[in-house]
């Protein structure tokens, strides 16, 4: 059954990369136009892997930025990359990222997908049944640490990972912590593994968005979990306006065949009507997934003629 509180989000992946300046630019956009949460992606590299003009920035440096110098939205990740930061390192930047916003803060993470941008910045990428077993070793080892309790230690002993009896571990502001998003269009280890470690199950892009919710229901159900205790979201590129000029414009920035293929490319009230079917599909979030980062007018028009008819706001930090 769908949740009542839906929300309305907005999911920064920049063609070119981008400044922080940019980011904090687009951010405050996203605030004022009303979004319940502004995410970015976590890439070092764009889809053109030979795109020299492309300016890579760290996720959660700027994400720790974005804590300070904004005062509402929900901030986060969709996906980081599980290959890029060691898993007791990870807790402790997602906890201080979520002491610096006041406890806005959600962590969502992937196995890791583009062998390239590993390669340009010297990562390690396994083969992906060792990635899949890594990820889940992260995901036992970052929740871990923030459910120890206080006074408590945290252990763990895995095949590529180990703890050895952390009694410091990273502390949160959200308890138990930050909400964890994974998702995925996989029907085996990425359900079951989001039926242990997901507050939020993300059906990803394309294909039937109500079967992947289904096989995750089930995949909770196998093991003993309410499926109802998580959410479900959805990815929507979006290219909006209210002329054919200004969308067609819009539109032309998107990335890839498949991605307009999957997008939302029209008026507001077309616009809506994709979101309303991601809603009737199961979704009860949706973000909305912007490339041109500089097309502040963009987010002013979702917020004004899309978010009143969607989106539940946050309130406001203290």
């Amino acid at each position: 059954m769908a949740r009542t509180d839906f929300r309305l989000r907005v999911l920064m992946e920049p063609r070119h990369g981008a400044t922080y300046d940019e980011i904090l630019a687009l951010a405050l956009a996203v605030e004022d136009a009303g979004f319940e949460a502004f995410f970015r992606s976590d890439h070092l590299l764009g889809v053109d892997p030979d795109d020299r003009t492309y300016r890579p920035t760290d996720c959660w440096t700027t994400l720790g930025g974005l804590a300070r110098d904004t005062r509402r939205v929900r901030l986060g990740a969709l996906v980081g990359a599980a290959t890029f930061r060691a898993p007791g390192l990870l807790a402790t930047i997602v906890a201080s990222v979520d002491q610096m916003s006041g406890g806005r803060v959600e962590l969502g993470l992937g196995t890791g997908w583009y062998e390239r941008e590993h390669a340009a910045f010297g990562i390690p990428f396994p083969g992906t049944g060792e990635r899949f077993d890594r990820f889940e070793e992260v995901l036992a080892i970052v929740t871990g640490l923030w459910r120890t309790p206080e006074g408590g230690t945290f252990s763990f002993e895995g095949k590529h990972f180990s703890i050895d009896e952390n009694g410091a571990p990273p502390r949160p502001v959200q308890r138990p912590h930050p909400p964890v998003i994974i998702g995925g269009s996989g029907p085996k280890r990425t359900p079951a593994i989001a039926a242990r470690f997901a507050d939020e199950f993300n059906g990803a892009l394309g294909g039937d968005l109500r079967e992947r919710f289904a096989i995750f229901a089930r995949a909770c159900e196998a093991i003993g979990r309410d499926p109802e205790e998580a959410r479900r979201s959805a990815v929507l590129p979006v290219a909006c306006g209210t002329t054919p000029a200004e969308i067609e414009r819009r539109a032309a920035i998107i990335g890839s065949e498949f991605m307009r293929t999957n997008a939302a490319i029209g008026t507001p009230a077309e616009v809506s009507d994709r979101i309303g079917a991601l809603r009737e599909a199961g979704a009860d979030t949706v973000y909305l997934h912007i490339y041109d980062i500089s097309d502040l007018e963009h987010i002013a028009l979702l917020g004004a003629e899309v978010v009143p008819h969607h989106a539940a706001v946050a309130p406001a930090s203290p």
